[in-house]
């Protein structure tokens, strides 16, 4: 009897094995009803902050399982009912009665009757070997009550061994990784896998972009075969890149914990699915179990023209150095992105000409089908009494976050048209270029637009006969940066003239690993004048193109035994390259380093050469996130004019580099005026004086100053002192949208916007009588920055707005005095005080108009700062305003 007894319990526990071992994914008994408790969270923060405090809400809910079907073929293929009841809607962290939007509301007032009715309609799933195959729910049923049922069916997907898989849930296709161990299985699901539909865009320099990061893990523990609990956990950070400090995170989380198996309801007898659901429900059809576009409609929002009204007066051109410009020009364009052409059109059409060129700049930076069509249509380019509107718009497109293939296609076809005024036509080949350079880099240097607008530009370059022609495609080639140019660059290069140096600096521009052999061979016979005569400006910038890009130790030598034999302020110039890029551990330092070993090339004769030029680097702000670096160098001809200023921001990161600023003033031919001799090279140069931009690694338009010796003279005679502008404007920095599924149902959205309210100027004073020149480069910004990161779940919306604003201004003055040799030359790079403000702002909010609102904020006054130069300059400055104090005193 005993043998026998051990026998049937040998046999019960191979078949219990055998069964076991059959079902691969988690297996219902029959007859049982499983009673489940399930929530679903949301909280909205800073990166860092607790979740006690966030904001947030919770669904709650009972949930009914039960099996409906197995197919008695394989037990691994089964129908099971998913009801939602009992269902709760409440604030996800314990908050006064007064603060608490949901007081008093029932959840059929807060979800609404027939969405609450909705929700609790059952659903019915399809799993083999515990993925869902097919997903069954009413047709026409509401989407957002449909993504929270696909939220929650989503978690009954899991399989019972470990390895890699490729499952398809609400957050789309995704690549996950489980882990089992015993009774309990872990899922990471790689978010940045997902495929599925995505909205937005992001901005076009990393510097000025948002990282994020997203993780996803659920942690299931079974019991028998089923689930015991699941939990389940989501996160989303972003991070601003410019200040990582200011970001925010949305964390996602569903509890399911089993609480009761109770008698239930008997199987359907049935051999195929089909016949199964249709005996159940026959509205029952079948819909994807990824999740559907879901976004409630702004009721009670302002139309286009009620907003305009509403910030209008923050846009008048005296203004635009506040950050309340910036603020206000961005909420204006992202009502302009909701807007339809002709809304927009209206108010293009009514305002007045003071305003005009900011809207011009807003609907530019929209950078939507409906903005751009409407820009289009408004301005004329055969009209040239518009064209500081035009220009407005060239230069917003220059500076678009995601320019549009669209966008480049319509500036190629006006390029082809009528243009009435020459200065916009070059204006906009320019910003071609810049146009191609961003789509090139972000892998559409393919598209049909962009290979017509290089051939453009490249073929009538080749075509070109006058010299303005050649430096219009030249700067445009300058922004483009695109590598087949650089053959074309070269030739011009080794030409004469103002065209030589638009040839010479763009080159200085590409990446040192365009910069090939025959590049630097052609530098080389540049600097050291192999085989024509050059301008000074030309050879210093080949010999910084020269050292920037890996030199070999004979090309450093070359350099540092050339000083001595050049014109005497190019000498001094160079010489305070050379120590610049000591000082300030630039790459070529280690060769200069070894060259300087040689006495031959390192001596008190060359290194003791006597003038006003100089070359200087530092730092502005040096961080743990960004750092900007600012360069200064001025070269004087030798007879004291100034020949080039040339004042650089850059700022870059660990992966990145953004060209923020240059402005570059040029003068030459002015030694008749005060009767001295023209250096080599220089002598049959016209009077000529002018100023050179990039803003945001986009090249401007050169403004030009005086052009021969009569504009000189009469502009001499007539000058009010007062400089003249190169730009000023809005411009959209920081743009970056994302639309993320969430897998408990709802939909998340974050945006950041970043907008510059710039006005930069520039100007060129020249006395004979007291034999002293001026220029004075005036830079005054504003910035703000806002971040919006919201959960939509159509009956709430919780999220944190974040807004950060600086206003400031930038000075760089040079002072030459020429009555005496060695010149007195004084180089000052001022920051005025800047108010730095910054607030967050978290918020709950019910379609009733009723809402939650917590903010912080702080003000500071950020100190203003003069930017240090050499020792040498402040010896010299001592001098400059000495001598002007003296001369006051004895004025005859």
């Amino acid at each position: 009897m005993i043998l026998l007894t051990v026998l049937f319990l040998c046999i019960i526990s191979t078949y219990s094995a055998s069964v076991k071992g059959h079902t691969t994914g988690p297996s219902l008994n029959n007859d049982k009803l499983y009673k489940f408790d399930y929530s679903a969270e949301v909280y909205v923060d800073r990166v860092k902050a607790s979740l006690q405090k966030s904001a947030g809400y919770r669904i709650s809910s009972g949930v009914d399982v039960n099996l409906l079907w197995r197919n008695p073929d394989n037990d691994d293929d089964q129908l099971i009912k998913i009801t939602i009841r009992d269902v709760q809607v409440e604030n996800v962290n314990e908050r006064p009665a007064a603060k608490n939007i949901f007081k008093g509301k029932s959840t059929e007032k807060i979800i609404r009757k027939e969405y609450l009715e909705a929700l609790q309609r059952p659903i019915v799933l399809e799993l083999v070997r515990g993925k869902v195959k097919t997903f069954y729910s009413y047709q026409n049923e509401p989407g957002f009550t449909q993504n929270i049922k696909r939220g929650l069916a989503s978690l009954f997907q899991l399989q019972l061994h470990s390895g890699p898989a490729h499952e398809v849930d609400i957050s789309g296709k995704c690549n996950t990784t489980y882990h089992v161990q015993q009774d309990q299985v872990t899922k990471i699901k790689a978010l940045d896998s997902c495929e599925i539909e995505k909205e937005g865009f992001t901005s076009h320099n990393k510097i000025l972009d948002v990282s994020t990061k997203a993780t996803s893990a659920t942690v299931y523990v079974l019991e028998d075969g089923f689930i015991k609990s699941i939990k389940a956990e989501e996160n989303y950070v972003l991070l601003l890149n410019s200040r990582r400090k200011t970001g925010a995170k949305i964390v996602s989380k569903q509890r399911l914990e089993l609480k009761s198996a109770q008698a239930g309801p008997g199987l359907i007898a049935g051999k195929q699915v089909a016949s199964v659901i249709k005996t159940l429900d026959s509205s029952y059809v079948a819909v994807p179990l990824v999740a559907e576009p879901v976004k409630s409609e702004c009721k009670k929002c302002p139309s286009l023209s009620e907003h305009w009204k509403s910030i209008r007066e923050h846009m008048y051109p005296e203004k635009l150095s506040k950050a309340e410009a910036a603020r206000s020009f961005l909420s204006f364009i992202q009502n302009i992105r909701k807007a339809t052409k002709e809304e927009i059109l209206q108010i293009i059409r009514s305002e007045n000409k003071e305003l005009l060129p900011q809207v011009v700049d807003a609907v530019t930076s929209a950078q939507t089908p409906a903005s751009l069509e409407a820009i289009l249509e408004f301005l004329d380019f055969k009209d040239a009494s518009t064209s500081t509107l035009q220009e407005r718009f060239l230069y917003a497109c220059g500076f678009a976050s995601h320019p549009s293939e669209m966008l480049l296609k319509s500036l190629t076809a006006k390029f082809k048209g009528d243009i009435a005024n020459e200065e916009i036509k070059e204006t906009l080949v320019i910003v071609m270029g810049a146009l191609i350079r961003k789509l090139c880099d972000r892998e559409g240097c393919k598209l049909p637009a962009v290979v017509e607008a290089k051939r453009l530009i490249l073929s009538r370059l080749e075509k070109a006969k006058k010299d303005d022609n050649v430096r219009m495609y030249l700067l445009a080639l300058k922004n483009a940066l695109l590598p087949e140019a650089i053959p074309l660059l070269l030739k011009y290069a080794e030409s004469e003239g103002p065209i030589s140096n638009v040839a010479a600096t763009a080159i200085q521009r590409y990446d040192p690993s365009f910069l090939t052999k025959e590049v630097k061979e052609t530098m080389n016979r540049i600097y050291h004048q192999n085989r024509k005569v050059h301008e000074k400006t030309v050879r210093t910038t080949a010999a910084a193109v020269i050292l920037n890009s890996n030199p070999s130790y004979m090309e450093v030598k070359n350099i540092l035994l050339s000083i001595g034999e050049l014109p005497l302020e190019m000498n001094k110039y160079m010489l305070s390259m050379i120590q610049d890029i000591l000082h300030f551990e630039m790459p070529s330092s280690k060769t200069v380093r070894q060259v300087l070993k040689d006495m031959r090339a390192h001596n008190y004769d060359r290194f003791s050469k006597m003038g006003s030029s100089s070359a200087y680097s530092g730092y502005i702000t040096r961080g743990p996130d960004i750092s900007s670096t600012y360069s200064l160098d001025i070269l004087y001809s030798g007879s004291g004019i100034l020949r080039r200023s040339n004042m650089n921001i850059h700022v870059f990161d660990r992966n990145a580099e953004l060209h923020a600023s240059q402005v570059v003033i040029e003068a030459q031919g002015l030694e008749s005026i005060i009767a001295a001799t023209p250096d080599e090279g220089e002598e049959n140069l016209d009077s000529f004086a002018g100023m050179s931009a990039i803003l945001f690694d986009v090249q401007l338009r050169p403004v030009t100053f005086f052009q021969g010796y009569s504009d000189l003279m009469s502009k001499m005679f007539s000058a009010t002192g007062d400089p003249i502008n190169v730009v000023k404007g809005l411009i959209l920095l920081t743009d970056y949208s994302q639309e993320i599924q969430l897998q408990s149902g709802p939909r998340a959205s974050m945006e950041f916007l970043g907008g510059l309210a710039i006005d930069i100027s520039g100007g060129m004073e020249f006395s004979l009588w007291y034999r002293e020149s001026k220029t004075n480069i005036k830079n005054r910004v504003a910035m703000f920055i806002a971040g919006n990161t919201e959960v939509d779940s159509f009956f709430i919306k919780t999220g944190m707005e974040t807004t950060l604003e600086v206003e400031t201004a930038l000075d760089f003055i040079s002072t030459v005095q020429f009555s005496q040799y060695p010149f007195l030359v004084c180089m000052q790079m001022d920051r005025v005080e800047s108010p730095f403000r910054r607030y967050v702002t978290k918020y709950e909010s019910l379609p009733s108009g009723r809402r939650y609102t917590a903010r912080r904020g702080k003000a500071e006054l950020l100190a203003g700062n003069e930017y240090p130069l050499h020792q040498e300059n402040s010896n010299m400055c001592r001098k400059v305003f000495g001598a002007k104090s003296d001369s006051s005193s004895n004025w005859f």
